[in-house]
């Protein structure tokens, strides 16, 4: 890793993820602290929603490119791009999940989790 690039810790990749979430716009950002929670396969997770698809995909590309900028870092996987009903960004330390305002309410991830630390971010 080149001494430039930022060391890539996932409390400062989940603070760069809600940067790239207040950009544009995101809705109700929160991030889940996953650390202390059984069964988790990440340190964070980090959840947001739009009103709209085209906003839903606006947001996950402002993510990927705020990630870039930062670490030099594309997610290992990417899933539900192009519907823009629920957009997962998987950047293994830090899962990122962007909704649509339905889908947010009808998935309820946060209550599935309950026993994570959550802190919530105001929208730019």
């Amino acid at each position: 890793m080149s001494k430039n690039k930022k060391s890539l810790s996932p409390e400062k990749l989940a603070d760069i993820v809600v940067l790239g979430m207040q950009e544009k716009k995101g809705n109700e950002i929160v991030r889940l602290d996953m650390r202390e929670v059984n069964g988790s396969v990440s340190d964070y997770f980090v959840i947001c929603h739009a009103d709209s698809n085209v906003q839903v995909n606006a947001i996950a590309n402002s993510v990927e490119e705020e990630v870039y900028k930062a670490f030099g870092q594309d997610p290992w996987r990417k899933e539900g791009q192009g519907n823009g009903e629920w957009i997962l960004l998987d950047f293994v330390d830090v899962v990122v999940h962007i909704f649509k305002t339905d889908k947010r309410n009808h998935y309820g991830i946060e209550d599935l989790w309950g026993d994570a630390v959550v802190q919530a971010y105001q929208s730019a």
